[in-house]
């Protein structure tokens, strides 16, 4: 036997998903997390997996490893206490930011505190120019000072983050090497080493976050390895990282941003993964868990990426799949305020003490304690068996709402339901219209332990006739682990005009990134394959702020066609504002380069034709679309190719369970995929 682990940690759950290549069978299960002692619950999955499907860990070849680890230590700040180095002057760039109001509405808003206080950022004489010439030398004898400060204040790590580094990184490189010699049991990172590219506010935080989440992440890491050596399993762990690819853990313990939304963008992954196995190929992802709800649109079969996402309050200008997340999710307490109205989130309570229907403590109704009134869960082992349904638990939790509102029970965990599907609504309409796209012509496709509960209801909301709920939606995260490859970004600043006359420039930055980005596949990650290699400019006319992301044919670097790339660009620049100018200077600004190493395809078993009709487990009442009435259920396991039943239904299984309306017919595909197609009339 041969087999590969997926896993995935989240708010509430770490989940596994174990792939043998042999007979392409999927075993999956969940694990409640524990955030008191972080690896804890890998141990107890890896026994369950041994013990409940046979995986010896001796067998597993591959395992790929998604955590939330780092994401989570900035949004709870407690992250290493860090020092910054700037030029001297630029002190303040953490403090002024871009200067924008969190919410320009507020006149009571402010801007989140930097993760390095004024008082520990220390400025150095020297200049390099945007050119990248050295204007001032470097007095590197302040550094004395400088360190004998940090330990002073008790830091661990210094950033280092000079003007124009990313033209030339000789003045961040020689502070580098006088801190170590001064200072060897500090860590020291760079700004033109982790993404070297212009703007140094958005540079330096991506730089920050990266030295914040260190100690803990590398302490993980070296805690996952130990774990799955005292195991026996043979294989080197992999991260997933937020570009939608795959590290060696090593690399993972110094290049710790690139994993920092490691969680969200393995979901999409997986999600594009099933899409192109069931032949759609635009899709908007609805990813619901513990605490967030995170929306992703997969255009061509293909993910969408951006630079411009945000960690908490902070900038992360990294290659990232691009998600829109909300403070949603089944963990998601209910309030009243102080004017009777009711709220959804953001506060969660988390795995620990969890929902009230956990009956692990929980006393504050929550998201799923309404689900449970309602009565939608109960059906079908709760979490593979780790969890034990109290009803009478979420109806007192929920009644203290229901109290308050002047309202039944039943009727205000729908409402309580309602409001939860219309802030996704409301988020997701954003999304839409940042992409100028129809939802109506997209198929949703919900996953995690919360998505096939509301996806049903939200399409319904926003029009969409199409969803795809995935045989296991509630790993679906860890299996995009599985389907993922290795993958690494980098990038060169070049700042010169689209014309001949750069040539040369271009050339060099091209070969320059070829040679760096195979020798991190071939060396560092030990692929063994042939990768692939994409380029891509980030181009603007003359006189604009921010740039366009172009994909460029290497032939064109090659041979020096400027034209095809003009036009390249032209055609991008019409495609995304409906505007360009073809009598304008541009401006090549960064060339990217893009190498991954493809991994073996992933097979899944395509199940025969049902022979019998589908068999409805039981009827229940519930409360649903206003009003009681009894709804059939089904037993996910029991469905079977070809199956098809209609709305209202409740869908019940180990890792979630789907809540269908009655607008809603369902077919059952060969991989065990559910299609909820509304009706035309509804």
């Amino acid at each position: 036997m041969s087999w590969h682990i997926g896993v995935d940690i989240g708010g509430t759950f770490i989940d596994f998903c174990a792939h043998n290549r042999e007979t392409h069978a999927l075993r999956t299960i969940k694990v409640l997390t524990t955030p008191d002692n972080p690896g804890a619950e890998l141990r107890v999955g890896l026994e369950l997996l041994q013990a409940n499907h046979g995986v010896a860990p001796a067998e597993v070849q591959r395992f790929v490893h998604g955590t939330t680890v780092g994401i989570n230590t900035i949004i709870q700040k407690k992250g290493a206490k860090l020092a910054l180095i700037t030029n001297t002057g630029f002190e303040d760039v953490l403090e002024l930011g871009r200067l924008r109001m969190p919410d320009m509405y507020s006149l009571l808003c402010s801007s989140a505190e930097p993760l390095v206080p004024r008082d520990r950022i220390f400025g150095i004489s020297g200049r390099i120019t945007a050119r990248g010439t050295e204007n001032a030398p470097l007095d590197l004898a302040e550094l004395e000072t400088i360190v004998t400060a940090c330990r002073d204040s008790q830091v661990v790590g210094i950033v280092i983050s000079l003007l124009h580094a990313y033209k030339s990184p000789a003045h961040e490189t020689a502070v580098k090497a006088e801190i170590e010699r001064l200072a060897p049991d500090l860590f020291v990172f760079t700004t033109s080493e982790i993404w070297p590219v212009v703007r140094e506010y958005e540079r330096g935080t991506t730089a920050i976050l990266n030295g914040y989440v260190h100690p803990r992440i590398a302490g993980y890491l070296e805690g996952l390895e130990e774990t799955l050596t005292t195991f026996g399993v043979p294989a080197q762990p992999l991260l997933t990282k937020s570009n939608g690819g795959l590290m060696q853990a090593q690399s993972g313990k110094r290049d710790c941003v690139s994993m920092l939304l490691s969680g969200t963008a393995s979901g999409v992954m997986g999600a594009s993964w099933l899409a192109r196995q069931a032949g759609v190929d635009r899709v908007l992802t609805l990813d619901i868990g513990g605490t967030s709800v995170d929306l992703a649109l997969i255009i061509d079969g293909q993910p969408q990426f951006g630079k411009d996402e945000k960690i908490g309050d902070y900038p992360l200008h990294i290659p990232s799949v691009s998600v829109s997340s909300i403070g949603i999710g089944g963990g998601s307490i209910e309030t009243v305020d102080e004017f009777g109205v009711l709220k959804v989130g953001p506060e969660s309570a988390g795995s620990t003490p969890g929902p009230a229907c956990y009956g692990r403590g929980g006393t504050r109704p929550t998201l799923t304690d309404a689900l449970a009134v309602c009565g939608y869960l109960g059906h079908a082992p709760m979490a593979y068996g780790q969890l034990e349904l109290h009803l009478d638990r979420a109806e007192a939790a929920v009644g203290t709402i229901a109290q308050a509102m002047g309202r039944t029970l039943a009727e205000t965990a729908e409402a309580i339901i309602r409001i939860a599907v219309s802030e996704i609504f409301v988020e997701v309409e954003k999304l839409a219209s940042r992409a100028g796209i129809d939802l109506r012509d997209y198929t949703l496709m919900p996953f995690g332990g919360g998505g096939p509960m509301l996806g049903a209801m939200l399409a319904h909301d926003l029009g969409m006739r199409h969803v795809l709920v995935p045989h296991r939606p509630g790993v679906v995260s860890a299996l995009g682990g599985l389907v993922s490859d290795l993958k690494g970004d980098f990038v060169r600043a070049l700042f010169v005009p689209c014309a001949d006359g750069s040539l040369s420039t271009v050339q060099e930055a091209y070969a320059a990134l070829v040679t760096v980005g195979e020798t991190w596949l071939y060396d560092t990650q030990g692929y063994d394959g042939e990768g692939q290699i994409q380029i891509l400019a980030e181009m603007r006319y003359e006189g604009q702020s921010f740039e366009v992301e172009v994909p460029l044919e290497p032939a064109w670097i090659d041979t020096g066609d400027f034209s095809a790339i003009r036009n390249a660009f032209d055609k991008r620049h019409l495609a995304l504002f409906d505007f360009n100018d073809p009598e304008a200077d541009a401006e090549l600004v960064n060339l990217c380069l893009v190498i991954s190493g493809q991994s073996k395809p992933l097979k899944m078993i395509e199940h025969p034709d049902a022979t019998t009709d589908p068999q409805v487990l039981k009827s229940a009442p519930m409360q649903m679309e206003g009003g009681k009435q009894d709804v059939p259920i089904y037993a996910r396991d029991a469905l079977h190719t070809g199956h098809t039943f209609t709305g209202p239904a409740v869908v019940a299984q180990e890792d979630t369970t789907c809540v269908i309306p009655s607008a809603f017919r369902i077919h059952v595909d060969g991989h065990l995929n559910m299609h909820l197609h509304r009706e035309e009339n509804q």
